[in-house]
């Protein structure tokens, strides 16, 4: 009988889980830019542009843009983690996404992650702060989605 094997690489702590996140917040605010644009170069189109400002989207319309935003922004982390399980941020931080086996997460879980990670940073980041609780070692996120980031050895 065998011991299965541990895992080859530590679970990521918190504080280098936030600065990978700070790092990544600058690319966040570059596709942000670059969403509004988009819906800048749309509202023109539409309306011309005389008195552009004075024109302005319904509440649906609203929610519907707002909702677009989080989408572009989850699909950055999607793309991210399945072409190679890791964001510009967790490159440098030498972090990895990866199931248990160490395997790229799948689709479902990256989506699950990625809405997961949203309501636990907008909770206060609550679910962040439950990888300090002894034993997790691993986010809300994390758990619910059956994956775990993992800090890669330094290359030489």
């Amino acid at each position: 009988m065998s011991l299965p094997s541990p895992n080859p690489h530590p679970t990521a702590s918190l504080l280098r889980r936030i600065a990978a996140f700070v790092y990544d917040a600058f690319l966040l605010f570059a596709i942000t830019l670059a969403y509004g644009l988009l819906l800048t170069v749309i509202k023109v189109i539409f309306n011309g542009t005389q008195q552009l400002e004075e024109i302005q989207p319904g509440l649906l319309l609203q929610c519907l843009i707002i909702a677009g935003w989080l989408a572009t922004l989850m699909g950055y982390y999607y793309i991210s983690w399945r072409k190679q399980g890791q964001t510009l941020g967790m490159k440098s931080w030498r972090l990895k996404l990866q199931q248990a086996d160490g395997s790229l997460a799948t689709p479902e879980q990256c989506v699950k992650r990625s809405v997961l990670a949203t309501l636990s940073l907008g909770a206060a980041g609550i679910g962040y702060l439950w990888c300090l609780v002894p034993p997790a070692k691993a986010c809300l996120h994390d758990i619910y989605s059956a994956t775990e980031v993992v800090v890669l050895p330094k290359t030489k």
